[in-house]
């Protein structure tokens, strides 16, 4: 019962925490001249939104890491310490991505552009916080080298090959969570459901002991009130924008849920948008170069064609969210 109770709590004081501080971030954003920029090759309608205040995700980033390390000591006095190393190694994981993502959108500003790390700097520095992860995640026993194969319930002993996969399922669902975030209110409504799963996971799947359960329930409050949140503020028109800061954060948040799950493949069927805009990108650069200047998408990622084809933002993220509903109760089944 004391689960449940610290699942409703944890997911209240993260939408209400969240909420109080976007209200005051984005006139202190505001008045540093937080704005985005808007890049020429995208959707003309855009160009509206430039200089919304961006960089919004330090009004979640915050509340999840003070509750979900208050939250990871109560559960580490109630049961043992290490069963909350999951939950901390993850919410100290998104830190660093976060932190990944604040060096980026900082470099923005000083560059009066929408560029701000290169792909190789950014991609290096994801790669070292993959790689301190699973090193911590390893030495805690939290996580060994046999990966589970959802769906036909077996486990395979992968040995090196395991961090191989880890690292690319890692850096991999962080950048597609960062192209998600590409129109208004569209990351958060879909993590907003992938945190709800993880929170019917913990609950109602019966394969973990209770101290993993209350874990994993914790990360999916957390992501649930820090999403919630958001969108008060995100959903269109926005007034905020989370930036890198807070894309990478929730990337993390996601695939570390995953991995907390023992069950890291299932990421892939539970984020099946975030898949589909980064192997959009994949797929529309591979077909420029091949046909020389063509294009199979009127733009990519893949949320910019529909709206091109014109559909509203408001219809983007309603069809995406369903979309993500439906990969979720199929993830379901792979638990």
């Amino acid at each position: 019962m004391y689960i449940k109770i610290l699942f409703a709590v944890t997911a209240v004081l993260t939408f209400l925490f969240t909420v109080i501080a976007a209200r005051f971030i984005i006139p202190i954003l505001r008045s540093k001249k937080m704005g985005q920029k808007i890049l020429d090759v995208g959707p003309r309608w855009h160009k509206s939104k430039e200089g919304t205040p961006t960089m919004g995700g330090i009004a979640f980033i915050i509340p999840v890491f003070v509750i979900g390390v208050g939250c990871s000591v109560y559960l580490g006095m109630n049961s043992d310490f290490q069963s909350i190393m999951p939950l901390s190694l993850t919410i100290s994981f998104a830190a660093l991505n976060a932190l990944i993502g604040c060096i980026d959108d900082m470099a923005k500003f000083r560059k009066k552009q929408n560029e701000g790390l290169t792909a190789k700097q950014k991609f290096l520095l994801q790669l070292v916080a993959a790689a301190l992860y699973l090193i911590s995640m390893t030495f805690t026993g939290c996580i060994s080298t046999s990966l589970y194969i959802p769906y036909v319930d077996i486990s395979l002993e992968l040995g090196v090959f395991y961090y191989v996969i880890a690292m690319l399922l890692l850096t991999g669902i962080v950048n597609s969570v960062n192209l998600t975030d590409g129109i208004d209110g569209l990351a958060s409504s879909i993590t907003l459901i992938v945190g709800i799963f993880f929170s019917a996971a913990a609950f109602l799947s019966g394969t973990f002991s209770e101290p993993d359960s209350a874990a994993l329930s914790v990360l999916g409050a957390l992501i649930i009130g820090a999403t919630g949140g958001f969108l008060v503020y995100n959903f269109y028109p926005a007034r905020v924008f989370m930036g890198d800061t807070g894309s990478l954060f929730l990337g993390a948040l996601v695939v570390g849920g995953a991995f907390m799950m023992k069950n890291p493949l299932i990421v892939i069927v539970v984020g099946f948008i975030y898949i589909m805009e980064t192997l959009s990108v994949m797929i529309q650069v591979t077909y420029f170069k091949l046909t020389h200047g063509k294009r199979l998408f009127k733009m990519s990622p893949i949320h910019h064609h529909f709206e091109k084809c014109g559909w509203s933002e408001v219809k983007v993220v309603s069809v995406f969210t369903f979309v993500t509903i439906i990969s979720c109760a199929v993830a379901w089944f792979g638990l």
